[in-house]
This record gives C-alpha cells, sequence and structure tokens, in this order.
C-alpha cells in the first residue's frame, strides 16, 4: 500500500511528464505543418499575429495557476493539460469536494479533485466525439431558437451555483462569511469597468490584481473577528 508521501511525489512525477509530453505535442503540430508546406512565419509575422493573444491569454493563465492551484491540488496538473478551466473543470472540482464534504487542500480534497477532473475529462472527450458523428443530424436542433437561447445561460448558471456555494462552509475547517472578502474588489472592477476603462480583454490582468487585494481584506476582516475560521466541532476561532 502506498504511503501518502509515495503518492505525492508519484502525482507529481507523472504531472510533471504529462505537461512535458504536452507541451512538445503542442509546439510539435505547427512545426511539423510549416515544415512540410514550408510556411515558417518570419519573427515579426509571428509577433504581430501572437501578440494580441498574448496580452489577454499570459496574465490569465498566471492567474488561474495562482488562484485555482491551491484548491485543485495535483489535480491542477491534469486539468491544466485538458483546459476548459473556469467553465468545466473547476466548478466539477469544487462541486466534487462539497459533495463529499472535505477541505480544500487537504488529502482527501487533492484526491477528490484528481478523481472528478479525470471523470470529467473522459466525459468531455466522449461528448466531443459524440459531437463529432451527431453533428451533421442534430444540426437542425441545435440551431432552434429555444436551444440557442438556454446555451447562453449556461455559463451564468454555472457561476450562479458556484456564488451561492461559497454562502455554506463544507468539509472540517468552517469559513464564516469568507464571501465578504469579494465585495470591495468586486465594486472596484465594476466601478472601473463601467465608468473608467473597459476590462474585456483584460480580465487576466484584472484577476492577478485582485488577488493579492482580496487576501488582505480577508486578512483585516479575519483580524476584525468578521471572517470566523473553526474546525468542525470547535467552538473556538482558529487563528
Amino acid at each position: 500500500m502506498r504511503t501518502s508521501e509515495q503518492y505525492k511525489k508519484e502525482i507529481h512525477m507523472t504531472g510533471r511528464i504529462g505537461l512535458l509530453i504536452t507541451i512538445v505535442i503542442l509546439l510539435a503540430v505547427p512545426i511539423i505543418i510549416c515544415s512540410v508546406y514550408d510556411i515558417f512565419p518570419t519573427f515579426k509575422q509571428f509577433m504581430l499575429s501572437a501578440s494580441g493573444l498574448l496580452a489577454i491569454f499570459v496574465p490569465l493563465t498566471i492567474s488561474e495557476v495562482i488562484s485555482f492551484t491551491p484548491l485543485l491540488g495535483s489535480a491542477a496538473y491534469l486539468t491544466f493539460i485538458t483546459g476548459n478551466i473556469m467553465n468545466l473543470k473547476f466548478p466539477c472540482a469544487k462541486g466534487a469536494m462539497d459533495v463529499a464534504g472535505v477541505t480544500p487542500g487537504t488529502e482527501k480534497a487533492d484526491v477528490i479533485a484528481t478523481l472528478s477532473v479525470g471523470v470529467s475529462s473522459m466525459l468531455t472527450i466522449i461528448v466531443i466525439a459524440a459531437g463529432v458523428l451527431l453533428l451533421v443530424p442534430l444540426r437542425p436542433i441545435l440551431e432552434l431558437p429555444a436551444v440557442k437561447t438556454a446555451t447562453d445561460y449556461m455559463l451564468p448558471s454555472l457561476f450562479g451555483a458556484l456564488a451561492l456555494s461559497l454562502l455554506r462552509s463544507t468539509g472540517e475547517v468552517q469559513v464564516k462569511n469568507v464571501w465578504m472578502a469579494g465585495i470591495i474588489p468586486f465594486i472596484l472592477i465594476l466601478v472601473i469597468n463601467l465608468f473608467v476603462y473597459s476590462l474585456v480583454g483584460l480580465e487576466g490582468v484584472a484577476l492577478l490584481l485582485m488577488i493579492p487585494l482580496t487576501m488582505l481584506f480577508a486578512k483585516i476582516l479575519h483580524k476584525k473577528g468578521i471572517i470566523k475560521v473553526s474546525y468542525l466541532g470547535d467552538k473556538g476561532d482558529l487563528n
């Protein structure tokens, strides 16, 4: 039977190898295509085409790694390899931990998140394969106005469910009023976006800036006794 330390070493080693293989494959595909058809772009052409995407996705990716990895644990490897993090893998892992009643950051939560992301990834592959096979037969249904309207509300409803989960604590560590830490950053982002400068395309930068600000407000509110952290069954505060 593997010990906890052996599991951690093996999962981290497997995750790193998987990430390296993924990076090689992702880089190999365009390189092979450019080599076969002799269509390598110049550095200037590459930067002109990639600069806009890099400005959006580099800050967004960094902020996702910083904000999601503490909750996902070792499941972060598979999550970042398969992608679709914010609207699928993260909600799946968070929902699985809530159902199991485990605290994020614990060994139990790490295993639950890994299993949930793994099952989600396999299901995604099955759904995509089925979608490719059934795309033509289902096209009339997918183009119905009712279906299009429903799909527009899928992502907001998903994040609405996640927001509601913040109102209650799960697992051995209970955190009360943690949602209050996000009030000031939310208002600040809303005011800037509506009255100062549109943040469309700069979501990653905004998220990076808001992470330390949210942590600061959480610390202040905890010191004032507004945010309370305690163990399940423990009447005292966890300091």
